[in-house]
C-alpha cells in the first residue's frame, strides 16, 4: 500500500488538475517534480536538482532597488517572472520573498526595518531583535489564552497602530452573553480603538492585494511548467517563543530561569506549528512545508540543551506534518554539523535538511540514508568568486554529497546580492555535471 508522502508527491509532481501553456510545459513540470520528489525519497533522479534560493536577487540583479521590490507588487511579480525565464530552476518562488511591506506600514509594525524608509533603498529589509515580552508576564498568560495573548498583549508591542487593543476586555469574559456584551463594546466606541480596527483592515486590503498577485503569479508559473518552491511555511516551538516573544537573549536566559514554563509553552506551540503547515499542504497539493530555524545552530546551545529544548518539539512538528503526508524542509541557519546525529532520528526519505553550514561529508555520511540535503554553495561565492570557482564547488559538492541522489544544489541560505554570470554557472553547470549515468 502507498504510504500519505509518496501518494501525495506523485499527485503534486503529476501536475493534476494544472493548465500549461503547451504539452512541452506540461513534460517540463512533470520533469522537475519528479525529479525533486526522487532525491526527497533518497531514489536516483535523472540528475541533481538545482533549486537556487533566489532571495532578493531577482530584483537587484534587474536594477530595482529592494523598496521597490516590497512597495511595488507588481514591479516585483515581472522581475520574478524575468528570473524564471532566463534561469529555469527546478523550483521556483516567484516575488513572495519580496513581504509586502505598504501592509507592515499599514499596522505600525516594529520588527521589521523597511528600505527606504529606516535603512537606504537598496538595503534588505532587516529584522529588529527585541525582547517584547517579559518572561513573567509572557508564559502565565500564553499558558491561558493564546489567542487573547497574541490579539491584547504581544500585537499591541509590536504594532505602534495597535496599541489601543490593549483597553479591550479579553473575549471570553465579555462576548458571550447579551448583559456582557452591553458594556463590552463600548471600548470599541472609543476613536483611538476604531483607529486600530482601520489599521488592520488597511493592513488587509494590502496582504490581499499581494496574495492576489502571489496567486496569478502561481498559475503563471506552474503553466510554464516550473513547481512552485513550497506551500507555506512552519516553525520550530523554541524559535516561535525567541523570535516572536521573548528575544534571543531571553529564550537563552529561559532555559535556565524558566524551563519548565518554556517546555509547557512550547508543547503548546506544536498543534498550532502542525497546524501551520498543514493548511497551506492542504489547500495547494504541494507536499513542501519549508522550516526556518533561526536559533538551534552550534553556538547557540549545547548539544544537550538542544537535545532537551530544541529538537524534541520540533521533531513532534515534523512527524505531525510527515503523518499527513507533507514533507519538512528545514533550513538549518548556521552551522549544524554537532546536531547531524540528534537531528537523523526521523523517518527515511520524508523530509530535507537545507545546510547553510556543515560538513558536507559528514552529512551525507550520518543523514545520507535517511533524508534529502540541500544547499552547498557559498553566498560569498556567488557575489565574489570567479565563474570557474563556482563551477568548482558544484562539482566538489556533487561528488561529495550527491552519490546515489539526496542532493539538491543551491546556495547555503537566501541570497541577494550576486553576480549574474555565478548565479548562472550554478545552474547551468549542476544541469551538465549532475546528471546520473
Amino acid at each position: 500500500m502507498m504510504d500519505k508522502t509518496t501518494e501525495t508527491l506523485k499527485r503534486w509532481a503529476s501536475g493534476q488538475g494544472l493548465e500549461f501553456i503547451s504539452p512541452e510545459a506540461k513534460a517540463g513540470y512533470q520533469a522537475r517534480a519528479q525529479r525533486i520528489a526522487d532525491v526527497i525519497q533518497l531514489r536516483v533522479p535523472d540528475r541533481v536538482p538545482v533549486a537556487p534560493s533566489f532571495g532578493m536577487f531577482p530584483y537587484l540583479d534587474q536594477g530595482l532597488t529592494c523598496e521597490e521590490a516590497v512597495f511595488d507588487y507588481e514591479k516585483a511579480h515581472r522581475a520574478a517572472m524575468k528570473t524564471l525565464e532566463e534561469f529555469e530552476p527546478d523550483l521556483f518562488l516567484g516575488s513572495g520573498y519580496a513581504f509586502p511591506a505598504p501592509m507592515f506600514e499599514a499596522l505600525g509594525y516594529r520588527q521589521l526595518r523597511w528600505p527606504g524608509r529606516a535603512i537606504p533603498a537598496h538595503y534588505v529589509y532587516q529584522f529588529v531583535e527585541k525582547e517584547y515580552v517579559r518572561a513573567e508576564e509572557f508564559y502565565p498568560a500564553f499558558l491561558a489564552d493564546p489567542s487573547d495573548f497574541m490579539f491584547r498583549v504581544y500585537l499591541p508591542r509590536v504594532c505602534a497602530n495597535l496599541q489601543p487593543l490593549q483597553r479591550l476586555r479579553p473575549w471570553a469574559e465579555s462576548f458571550g452573553y447579551y448583559l456582557t456584551m452591553c458594556g463590552s463594546y463600548a471600548y470599541f466606541g472609543l476613536p483611538e480603538v476604531q483607529a486600530a480596527l482601520k489599521a488592520l483592515m488597511k493592513a488587509g486590503e494590502e496582504s490581499l492585494k499581494w496574495v492576489t498577485v502571489l496567486n496569478r503569479q502561481a498559475g503563471e508559473i506552474m503553466a510554464r511548467g516550473f513547481p512552485l518552491y513550497e506551500a507555506g511555511e512552519s516553525a520550530a516551538p523554541y524559535d516561535l517563543v525567541g523570535d516572536w516573544f521573548r528575544g534571543t537573549a531571553g529564550v537563552m536566559t529561559d532555559m535556565f530561569r524558566h524551563p519548565d514554563e518554556l517546555l509547557a509553552v512550547m508543547d503548546k506551540l506544536v498543534p498550532i506549528a502542525i497546524k501551520m503547515g498543514l493548511d497551506p499542504g492542504r489547500d495547494s497539493g504541494h507536499p513542501i512545508i519549508g522550516f526556518m530555524l533561526h536559533k538551534g545552530a552550534d553556538g547557540f546551545m549545547s548539544p544537550r540543551q538542544f537535545e532537551t529544548f530544541y529538537w524534541p518539539p520540533l521533531k513532534k512538528v515534523m512527524l505531525g506534518l510527515i503523518e499527513e503526508g507533507l514533507v519538512p524542509m528545514l533550513l538549518c541557519e548556521g552551522e549544524y554539523t554537532s546536531r547531524l546525529e540528534t537531528i537523523a532520528d526521523i523517518p527515511k526519505g520524508k523530509c530535507l535538511y537545507w545546510f547553510e553550514k556543515v560538513d558536507w561529508a559528514r552529512a551525507k555520511e550520518i543523514l545520507g540514508e535517511t533524508a534529502c540535503l540541500r544547499g552547498g554553495i557559498p553566498p560569498s561565492l556567488l557575489h565574489s568568486g570567479t565563474v570557474q570557482e563556482v563551477k568548482d564547488r558544484v562539482k566538489w559538492l556533487i561528488d561529495t554529497a550527491g552519490r546515489g541522489g539526496g542532493l539538491i544544489v543551491d546556495c547555503g541560505i537566501w541570497f541577494d546580492e550576486a553576480r549574474h554570470e555565478n548565479v548562472k554557472a550554478m545552474i547551468d553547470f549542476t544541469k551538465e555535471y549532475g546528471v546520473y549515468r
